[in-house]
């Protein structure tokens, strides 16, 4: 059986409606790699320094699946968005 797979991110918003169009534009991908979302921005403490503004963990069915989400035509499209509306920090990871 294969394990799961994570995006972590820890995203700094600069703009917010470029910002909005990524979330927008991402839905088609995160359907199609049946992803799931245990966290997606919401209340948060940052007790160790600053962690950007927005947060989010991605779970997917594998890791391979969470690989094959990022690579996707459908998430680079989407990608463009992101990375012109904000910084921050984004890995992929297998999980249980």
């Amino acid at each position: 059986m294969s394990k799961k797979g994570y995006w972590m991110a820890m995203i700094d918003v600069r703009d917010a409606a470029v910002y909005k169009q990524y979330i927008e534009a991402n839905a088609q991908a995160f359907a199609k790699y049946g992803a799931r979302f245990p966290v997606r921005a919401g209340q948060y403490t940052n007790p160790e320094g600053s962690t950007g503004n927005r947060h989010v963990v991605i779970e997917f069915p594998s890791y391979e699946t969470a690989l094959a989400c990022y690579q996707s035509p459908e998430y680079q499209d989407a990608l463009k968005f992101r990375l012109a509306a904000s910084t921050g920090h984004f890995v992929i990871v297998e999980g249980t």
